[in-house]
């Protein structure tokens, strides 16, 4: 092979390498929010559900951004971990976790929610995918003694595995009547508004750290 001819071959292979690089880079980052109704969007248009909300949220800041629906209605942190693997497609940069409402509606021991969000979050590290886990609290009628036990469990996750916390998933809506359903649980188009809203900054710091690669 000519001189001439061997730097062809190589230029071509730069422009190449370059134009994949370039393509790779231009891809939009993927996240899944998985969960149960509170994700899904319960009894709501899919275009109102809160992950195409805040998708179109941090579209609106300028971010190249993809959030996958994988919420179930009446899921349990049980059957989340069950599926997880499959909901969870390979590409996925990060997840927004929120599951555990489900759990405390049916009494389910606290120590079983936690045991089942440490699984989760161990799988997902495994996997290299980032976590932003999204909290609950317990409702007021299971008693103090349930409450103290379960409300302390995101924290504690969020510690342990060095993953990024929103406290409260259902913060701003929770016992608004004007921002729920006629249940009195679930949040209407309004109420995921305000969800999106409200974990906006939170979502915006997280998704910079999965583009940094942190």
């Amino acid at each position: 092979m000519s001189f001439k001819a061997a730097l062809g071959f190589f230029v071509s292979l730069a422009i190449t390498a370059l134009l994949s690089a370039g393509a790779a880079w231009a891809e939009p980052i993927k996240l899944v929010g998985f969960g149960d109704s509170l994700m899904a969007g319960y009894q709501l248009p899919a275009s109102d559900a809160f992950p195409v909300k805040l998708e179109a949220a941090l579209k609106a800041r300028g971010y190249d951004v993809e959030i996958a629906n994988a919420g179930v209605s009446g899921d349990t942190s049980s059957g989340g971990l069950a599926r997880l693997d499959w909901s969870v497609p390979d590409g996925t940069k990060g997840v927004i976790l929120e599951l555990g409402a489900n759990d405390a509606l049916r009494g389910i021991a606290p120590e079983e929610t936690e045991k089942n969000i440490d699984a989760m979050l161990t799988r997902l590290k495994a996997r290299g995918i980032a976590v932003l886990l999204a909290g609950m609290l317990a409702p007021p009628n299971m008693g103090a003694d349930y409450e103290k036990r379960f409300n302390g469990i995101y924290q504690r996750m969020a510690e342990k595995h060095g993953v990024a916390l929103y406290p409260f998933f259902l913060d701003g809506v929770a016992a608004q009547a004007d921002l729920q359903i006629d249940d009195g649980m679930h949040p209407n188009p309004a109420g995921v508004d305000v969800m999106v809203a409200r974990i906006l900054p939170t979502a915006e710091a997280f998704l910079k750290s999965v583009m940094a690669g942190e």
